[in-house]
């Protein structure tokens, strides 16, 4: 049985299997864009809102 999954990028279904090489996307563009984003810092985990506070208190 085939495991199917959604592209990050574009939500397409995808196969994985060993011999896809831009798994999870469904292309090297979409892989590609992907890097560039880590690499720009635009996938950040945001602040709560209690260190935030902790923070404005020093």
């Amino acid at each position: 049985m085939q495991r199917i999954v959604n592209c990050p990028q574009c939500g397409k279904k995808v196969v994985w299997e060993t011999t896809h090489h831009f798994r999870p996307f469904c292309s090297g563009r979409f892989k590609t864009n992907d890097l560039s984003q880590w690499a720009q810092e635009s996938y950040r985990i945001p602040e709560s809102e209690k260190n935030l506070e902790d923070k404005d208190q020093d």
